[in-house]
């Protein structure tokens, strides 16, 4: 019995009238049914994509796919029996009948193989039972913010709950279109009203949504539900599945959240992940950029596999030390391996034991090898002891930027699939804001009702104890062992995750040991904090001077000297923010304190372009250092270096000198197109501008859970694209020209910034400057945005420079500047307080163009 026929969807935005069908096939109950399809593609393609969408909506979700396939990929993307404009049959249909309805459908349209299937919510279990009855065709899948399982202690999604409540189901799905309606809600930003009616179309009225309710009513709930089995055989089923796979996700989903997303990954633990982060449950609206990223996919399946870049050098690798070695070496020194200044002193045998016994503690509690770590302590002895501890039991640490704030952390660490976290009392009630999953250890010692209302199983003291009570040995990770996720600080977009194996840590290590001539009897005071973690697979004592590290601002001369007094510090690493507050704050050094600061042997300072003239003033402070400023990022530092002498022999040029990379590491550049592209091949020649691509051992193994983002920074097989903008000289030096996201593409030329700031900051009456485009790629107009240097308190009338700054900055920039507009201080980055936000800085200078103010 037909409740309503299929009809053919009315003219939508985006959806090619073409591409509609109307096909016959019998389904699940042996009955012949009529069905909309949207089929595109030759009649014997390479390869199949069937679509499947979920509730709500219909196959308008594929049609970005649609148009992106390529020429010899056929697309098919039924409207599910009763939804969209397929036929309504009058009785309501379970996931099995959907199932076996899609084979009778597949059959009527004689596809045979090989066919990738492609799933979006309750489509995904759909599409995976089709996937399973028809292994032998079955060429991968893709799945898109969906689940096949409710894991065990998990509620349903509240938005399902709420659908099912008794006499809710049929108000919100049936007789109004509130439930429609509410799955284009959930996007962010917002969907256009015509996307959104277009959506709506098919479910004009009651009778047309019946089936959106009997979908919700299909949903296996409770243990005895009719549809139970199905999902489950569907949930076992799938792990059987030994096909490539690709899970494009929405962590905003309020529908399938991060448990679902989890339980596909252990299902399909060979997966590909990409997290598009911001978007929601409509992932194929919220992220329009997942059709090129299946497409690319796609085009990987028949490929040879290409080489990582650290695969490249893994081959040559030598076998290096665990990295607890030296601290191993050292476990009966009695001198000071960790200092917290005015706090403790932690000898190399004292943390050698802490250690090993916490890292025992850890495999007594039930951390495993390979699972993920989080550490929610500021640097300090525990934070040391907490992460070679992790190493020394197998596991993982993840690390993730106070800076970031707590909804920027939250994002960050959720999507780091955590197995546990240990944190201060702090950083266990910032883990439960942030809805953390995983074990939970306390560092210090809070009082034990606060360490139970936090959740904590134990502090780190407690594992020590339990640590040293265990028998056995403890794992030794290989070098191809996950060691580390480290976060990227956010300065030009969310976070990413950089994913390193024992193995490229190793080699990070060696190369700063060789670089720097770091000996045994070297001791560091790092204002950032990984290089003080590093201090004891270095072999190298370390402080951390008394700031707060999130606000390298916060450093002062005096807290610096008194941590190098601590260790009698040789070497002092600190950003270029740091650096300048300890310049402004050095009128307050003692004679004692400036003699500690005298035996400082180097000097290194990252994180963003150094002025040159802030290292000549250091020499006030630290007369006896060497200035360097070695060249990286969080995927691989360093890559070059460069001392404060050598970049003084360079002289000017377009952009800041960084200096010549290091032993065994390669560096080329793609050149930038017309259009502002990094697209041309890679090339060493000198002066060709493009981004800077690196290929060294030391290299990050990948971005966790972003895989179009690692695709685009190794598609030359071998070498990471940066995203930084530079050339190499006819020395072979590198000079950084800005980042590619901030390239100018103006109607007469392609325009870097860095190289037209620093000739504006030389201007006496500038204290800094950034160069943004405002207006669309092609004939972006150049703004200059300066702080004036002098009072910085005085009011302005207006953010358009005066007069008379205007034109000595435009004879300066030595570009044609469209305006020049004025700011008490440029927005940057947390970690480093360094980085210029250019994208956020174009966006206020458009605002002030358009009249908006300042």
């Amino acid at each position: 019995m037909t409740a309503a026929p299929a009809e053919l969807p009315p003219d939508l935005p985006g959806l090619d009238p073409a591409w509609s069908r109307l096909v016959s096939a019998v389904d699940a109950d042996g009955t012949k049914r009529c069905w909309h399809v949207l089929d595109r593609g030759p009649a014997e393609p390479r390869l199949t994509l069937l679509c499947v969408h979920g509730n709500p909506t219909w196959s308008y979700l594929w049609r970005r796919l649609i148009a992106k396939a390529p020429d010899d990929v056929r697309v098919v993307a039924p409207d599910q029996l009763g939804m969209g404009w397929s036929e309504r049959p009058a009785a309501a249909r379970t996931l099995a009948q959907r199932v076996e309805d899609l084979s009778g459908l597949t059959d009527a349209l004689e596809i045979t193989g090989p066919v990738v299937t492609v799933g979006h919510d309750w489509g995904g279990a759909i599409s995976l039972g089709w996937a399973q009855r028809h292994r032998s065709q079955l060429r991968g899948v893709v799945l898109t913010n969906t689940a096949v399982h409710l894991p065990a202690g998990s509620a349903a999604p509240p938005l399902i709950r709420l659908a099912r409540l008794p006499g809710v189901r049929q108000v919100v799905c049936v007789r109004t279109p509130i439930f429609v309606r509410a799955a284009t809600a959930l996007s962010r930003p917002a969907l256009p009203a015509e996307t959104r009616d277009a959506y709506a179309s098919p479910y004009s009225s009651a009778a047309r949504r019946r089936a959106v309710g009997d979908f919700v009513g299909d949903i296996p709930l409770s243990p005895g539900h009719h549809t139970r089995s199905a999902v489950d055989d569907v949930a076992e089923g799938t792990r059987r599945l030994d096909v490539p796979a690709l899970l494009l996700w929405g962590p905003r989903d309020p529908v399938f959240g991060e448990r679902f997303l989890r339980d596909l990954q252990d299902r399909l633990p060979h997966a590909q992940l990409h997290r598009y982060a911001g978007a929601s449950h409509l992932l194929p609206e919220d992220a329009p950029g997942y059709a090129d990223a299946v497409v690319r996919w796609l085009a990987g399946l028949d490929a040879p596999a290409g080489p990582a870049a650290a695969a490249v050098h893994a081959v040559h690798a030598a076998p290096r030390p665990a990295l607890w070695a030296r601290l191993d070496e050292r476990a009966d020194d009695e001198a000071a391996a960790v200092v917290e200044v005015g706090r403790r002193r932690v000898s190399w045998r004292m943390l050698a034991a802490r250690v090993e016994e916490i890292a025992r503690g850890l495999a007594a509690a039930g951390v495993r090898p390979g699972q993920r770590v989080a550490l929610l302590v500021p640097p300090s002895a525990d934070l040391t002891a907490a992460v070679y501890a992790v190493w020394r039991a197998g596991a993982v640490v993840v690390v993730a930027d106070q800076g970031l704030g707590l909804r920027g952390m939250g994002r960050a660490l959720r999507g780091a699939r955590l197995d546990a976290v240990i944190g201060t009392a702090q950083g266990l009630a910032a883990a439960r804001a942030m809805r953390l999953p995983g074990l939970r250890f306390a560092a210090g010692a809070p009082a034990p009702a606060l360490a139970r209302a936090l959740g904590a199983e134990a502090h780190l003291a407690d594992l020590a104890r339990r640590g040293r009570a265990a028998a056995g040995h403890l794992p030794t990770p290989s070098p191809d062992d996950e060691c580390a996720v480290v976060f990227t600080s956010g300065a030009t977009g969310p976070a990413k995750g950089v994913r390193y194996r024992h193995r490229q840590v190793q080699a990070q290590l060696d190369l700063l040991r060789s670089t720097y001539e770091l000996r045994d009897d070297d001791r560091i005071v790092a204002a950032f904090a990984p290089f003080a973690i590093y201090g004891p697979a270095l072999g190298i004592g370390s402080a951390v001077p008394d700031m707060d590290v999130t606000a390298p601002g916060t450093l002062t001369a005096t807290a610096l000297a008194d941590a190098v007094a601590a260790v009698d510090a040789t070497v002092v690493f600190a950003s270029p923010a740091a650096l300048r507050s300890l310049l402004a704050t050095a009128h307050a050094l003692s004679t004692v304190q400036r003699t500690a600061l005298g035996r400082v042997r180097l000097l290194m300072s990252a994180g963003a372009p150094v002025p040159v003239p802030l290292l000549r003033s250091l020499r006030e402070v630290m007369p006896a250092a060497e200035a360097h400023t070695p060249y990286g990022m969080t995927e691989v530092l360093p890559v070059t270096d460069i001392s404060l002498e050598q970049v003084e022999a360079a002289g000017d040029g377009e952009g800041v000198c960084v200096g010549w990379p290091l032993p065994e590491v390669e560096v080329a550049v793609s050149p930038l197109s017309p259009a502002g592209a990094a697209d041309g091949p890679l090339t060493t020649d000198p002066h060709r501008t493009g981004e800077v691509c690196v290929q060294a051992e030391h290299v990050m193994d990948g971005y966790d859970a972003l895989w179009v983002t690692q695709q685009a920074s190794a598609r030359d097989p071998g070498w990471h694209r940066t995203g930084d903008v530079g050339h190499l000289d006819e020395a072979g030096r590198l000079w950084i020209e800005g980042r590619l996201q901030h390239v100018l593409v103006t109607a007469g030329a392609v325009l870097t910034p860095v190289g037209t700031e620093r000739r504006v900051e030389v201007l006496p009456q500038v204290q800094a400057a950034a160069v943004v485009g405002v207006g669309p790629a092609g004939t972006a107009q150049v703004v200059v945005v300066v702080v004036p240097a002098g009072d910085p308190v005085r009011r302005w009338s207006s953010p358009v420079a005066p007069p008379d700054l205007a034109v000595a900055v435009r004879a300066a920039a030595g570009v044609d500047v469209a305006a020049v507009l004025r700011r008490r201080a440029l927005p940057v980055d947390v970690r480093h307080a360094s980085k210029v936000d250019r994208t956020a800085l174009a966006g206020w200078a458009a605002g002030v163009l358009a009249g908006s103010g300042g």
